[in-house]
């Protein structure tokens, strides 16, 4: 994992330098400046931000920025890097907790009752929605959602992580809250049913034809049995792949849904890092999403070995 993570950051440096663009003159920008004082702060923003120095020794100074977590400085924001993220994580793990726990809480029932209705009037009618919902893009979930709930019926906000009055306490700033995550929220859960049904679904189909589940019939065990203590069980090494790949998203934001409703999340900060190539953010962003995506292979694999011990065998 090291040896991968340490190729991965020398790409993406290699990937920030070939970039178009100059950080220092966008640190500049809009300042009203004398040729010879503009020479200077040019002269003095590039030695700030270690840009007078070889590639090479810039790397390395980066790195030891990173494994120290000093993620340095955000030229368009004015801040240290780690103050900058800190209110966007937060919304953003509020988000994609809320989402997953609402979306496994429904798709992993239906898709079992699918998988046992198959090819009843109730499973045809589902995969169809499903097949729909799989289909349409995120957006267009959060275009419909606002036309209804945000223009017709006016009931939340359209956009944004609202401005809460700071003299609103307890349940008047907890509501206040959640009518601008209400959306998002419902977006997020919406356009995720359709795929991770249909998941659920084809993994318990496959589980309940193997020889194991029409013996477990054949003794005359009870159904609910079969369902949830065999077939259930024996399906989770797919369902496994789905959740971590799932779990990583926690940390690294919905991009769409928070760049369509102006959501103040992690997503939303790296799409507006990028365009105004603040490129501290850019690559502290993706290290740690690197990070994440090795530490969710890792946990992947210890998660095969708990729900099914014959791994540990291989």
């Amino acid at each position: 994992m090291l040896f991968v993570l340490f190729i991965i950051s020398i790409i993406l440096f290699a990937i920030s330098k070939m970039m178009p663009g100059d950080p220092v003159l966008r640190l500049l920008e809009g300042r009203k400046l004398r040729p010879e004082q503009y020479e200077t702060q040019y002269r003095l923003g590039r030695e700030k931000l270690g840009l007078d120095q070889p590639v090479a020794v810039q790397y390395f100074k980066w790195m030891r920025s990173m494994v120290t977590a000093d993620f340095g400085y955000s030229i368009q924001n004015k801040l240290p890097v780690r103050q900058m993220v800190a209110a966007p994580l937060k919304n953003t793990l509020k988000l994609n907790l809320f989402g997953l726990f609402f979306t496994f809480l429904i798709t992993v029932p239906l898709g079992i009752v699918c998988a046992t209705h198959k090819g009843r009037l109730g499973d045809q009618i589902i995969q169809i929605f499903t097949i729909i919902g799989y289909s349409l893009p995120v957006f267009i979930f959060g275009l419909i959602f606002i036309s209804v709930f945000a223009v017709k019926f006016q009931i939340f906000p359209v956009s944004g992580t609202g401005v809460i009055d700071s003299k609103l306490t307890g349940f008047a700033k907890w509501w206040a809250d959640l009518r601008y995550l209400a959306l998002p929220l419902m977006v997020y859960v919406f356009s995720s049913l359709g795929g991770i049904t249909r998941y659920v679904r084809a993994a318990m189909v496959e589980a309940l034809r193997t020889d194991y589940i029409r013996t477990a019939r054949a003794k005359g065990l009870p159904e609910r049995i079969v369902v949830y203590s065999h077939a259930f069980r024996n399906s989770l090494i797919p369902f496994v792949t789905i959740f971590t790949g799932w779990f990583i998203t926690i940390f690294s934001g919905s991009v769409v849904i928070e760049r369509t409703f102006s959501y103040n999340g992690i997503g939303n900060v790296l799409i507006t890092s990028l365009m105004q190539q603040d490129f501290a953010v850019v690559l502290t962003f993706y290290m740690f999403y690197a990070l994440l995506t090795l530490a969710g292979n890792l946990i992947m694999d210890i998660g095969y070995c708990v729900v099914d011990p014959r791994v540990r065998l291989a």
